[in-house]
């Protein structure tokens, strides 16, 4: 095999043009196999084998530096550089990441793993290339999907002052997660049927090349005033305008056309963009279909492509979607707002019946809670779904456009605490702490799948900013009985005990009451309360609590700083009040990538780890 030859960066540059198709085919059958078996990002990795292909060819990346946006497209690249062994423990707890790692390797320039970055990092670097007087290309490898985001224009504004090279491949599969959206989408578009401009440039430039004396002048002219064939045939001429040269579009299967036009890209003084037109799950033909369910994907069957794990129970974004379904139907003030993750949060089914009132805004989750402001100030009860790593990216307009002016906007957080296999930029571990600290915001976490729902609908009767944070995953189905009206600030005691009492919010309210029973075979019967709210935190139990227990604990899937336990500790302190007390959060670390039941044991968050934790601060019950 071809592919048995690539153990290094470079290696590729040593196959001739057979070889090389032989290659971009041994890839393909590669990443279906081993993303068959572990899982991971099959569509977007599909689409690029061969633009990667072509970037590894035209530059040197032991000296180049190439950057991948969002950087789940990146397995061609790791491949090409000799970590194919790796995709055994693709996204495994201790193994290879499914993002570029600069720590993974030296051909990763950057760690990326949120969108429209890529940019921003590229012309950063090729400033600090210019400054050091050193001498590399610079290449950032954005999608179309990415280009909705607001990051990557100001980035490309800032850009077009560059006076030597730099170069930005638009990846462009008309897809981001879901379908693309928006103004970039219908503009790229036109180029994507624009091959009728492309002929009629190379014909037209061919003839007056052929005119004897003027011809060659006229070329020029048309060229350097920029007002010829492209400003006639091409609407808006947007990257040009910016000051970025565009070259292309060319086709994104075809290596050799490819490798020529970063050739060309390379001699171009200043910014330039490369439009690369590529197809999401290409050569796969259920990705082809499904581009959306291949995205991310769970362990599948090669030949079908059908799921191997089936889900037996219903996931919290199941929930989720089937009470907005519901309460649109009650409240036509209801609207349903999401960047790019239609389907990832579940309001696929609020948009089908309400299309009117569901809003794609792309990748751009600062405009959304903005968006929603408007809305809620215009009379509107507006919910933004969005996952918990990606309102990060919002924290001013959260601030200053919703909560201080107290504006009715629903937060639906999905993905709260630990994801598992997507790794540090995906982890839902910092919400508690980045919302707590926020005027007007009211901060909530349901215990199972009813709550959710009693939460949702409390959010949305609610004449002022809410959060809810839920994870990933299946929902809880314990305590059915247990479903008390949801009543600001105040928790939920489900079952009283001594000595220890256990204060959990959300996803860790199932912990503690496995962490009850391993404390029960050792004679302590704790108290579990569910705290439901993490602002405003129900402080006249935690009072009663702390008065009547040896130990208090406080239990969440958040790192510790700024989180429910340091608002509980610095509480206990306000008042003086004297209680032995325990945080069970998450270190105060970026935690990688593994199955959640793994990482929760190495943070020491698992109930076994959690009981003996307490124990250790109860010494006497062990005697």
């Amino acid at each position: 095999m071809v592919l048995d030859r690539i153990n290094k960066i470079n290696d590729i540059k040593e196959l001739n043009e057979e070889e090389l198709g032989k290659l971009k085919e041994e890839i393909r059958d590669f990443l279906v196999e081993n993303i068959s078996k572990t899982g991971g990002h099959l569509a977007s990795n599909l689409g690029v084998i061969e633009l990667t292909m072509a970037l590894h060819l035209s530059f040197d990346l032991t000296i180049d530096r190439v950057i991948w946006d969002v950087g789940h497209q990146s397995y061609t690249h790791k491949i090409l550089t000799g970590r194919k062994d790796g995709f055994a423990t693709l996204r495994e707890y201790g193994g290879m990441s499914g993002f570029p790692k600069t720590q993974e390797d030296e051909a990763d320039a950057f760690n990326t793993g949120h969108s429209s970055t890529s940019i921003s990092a590229g012309l950063g670097m090729a400033q600090a290339r210019e400054l050091m007087g050193e001498h590399y290309y610079v290449v950032s490898v954005i999608g179309d999907g990415a280009l909705t985001g607001g990051m990557a224009y100001e980035a490309m504004n800032n850009a077009s002052r560059m006076k030597s090279n730099f170069i930005i491949v638009l990846n462009d599969n008309q897809m981001s997660i879901s379908e693309n959206v928006g103004g970039m989408n219908q503009y790229l578009s036109s180029f994507r049927t624009s091959d009728a401009y492309l002929d009629l440039k190379n014909g037209v430039t061919n003839s007056l090349n052929k005119i004897p004396v003027v011809g060659e002048k006229m070329v020029r002219k048309i060229h350097n005033a920029k007002s010829g064939i492209k400003q006639l045939f091409v609407p808006g001429m947007f990257f040009e305008n910016m000051g970025i040269t565009y070259l292309g579009p060319v086709d994104g299967t075809n290596i050799r056309d490819m490798w020529k036009i970063f050739d060309e890209a390379k001699r171009v003084r200043g910014p330039v963009l490369v439009h690369v037109r590529t197809k999401k799950g290409a050569g796969y033909l259920p990705a082809e279909r499904h581009p959306a369910r291949f995205h991310g994907t769970g362990p599948f069957d090669v030949d079908t492509g059908v799921p191997l794990q089936k889900q037996s129970k219903a996931n919290y974004t199941d929930v989720f979607s089937t009470v907005m379904r519901k309460m649109g139907e009650r409240e036509p003030k209801l609207v349903a707002i999401t960047a790019a993750m239609g389907e990832g949060t579940g309001l696929k089914r609020f948009r089908n019946m309400f299309p009117d009132r569901f809003f794609d805004v792309g990748i751009a989750e600062e405009h959304a809670v903005t968006f929603a402001a408007g809305m809620a100030k215009a009379g509107l009860k507006p919910v933004f779904a969005v996952y918990s790593s990606f309102l990060q990216r919002a924290y001013d307009q959260i601030l200053h456009d919703v909560c201080a002016q107290k504006l009715p906007v629903v937060f639906a957080i999905d993905r709260a605490g630990l994801v598992g296999k997507d790794g540090a930029t995906h982890q839902g571990i910092f919400d508690l702490s980045y919302l707590s600290g926020i005027p007007n915001l009211t901060v909530m976490a349901p215990k199972n799948k009813w709550e959710l729902s009693d939460m949702l609908k409390f959010a949305i009767a609610a004449e002022e900013p809410v959060a809810i944070r839920y994870p990933r995953g299946e929902a809880c189905d314990l305590w059915k009985e247990k479903r008390a009206p949801i009543e600001k600030g105040r928790a939920e005691v489900l079952v009283e005990g001594s000595r220890v009492a256990l204060f959990a919010i959300g996803s860790m309210v199932q912990t503690a009451w496995e962490v009850r029973a391993l404390l029960e075979t050792k004679g302590i019967m704790a108290t579990v309360v569910n705290a439901r709210f993490a602002v405003p935190f129900d402080r006249d139990l935690v009072q009663t609590l702390a008065e009547s227990h040896d130990l208090l604990v406080v239990l969440e899937e958040n790192v510790a700083s700024g989180g429910l336990g340091q608002h509980v500790a610095s509480m206990l302190m306000e008042e003086e009040i004297s209680v032995r007390f325990l945080s069970i959060a998450i270190p105060d670390c970026f935690v990688e990538h593994g199955d959640v039941g793994e990482l929760k044991k190495a943070l020491g968050m698992d109930p076994d780890s959690v009981a003996e934790r307490i124990m250790a601060k109860l010494p006497e019950a062990t005697e």
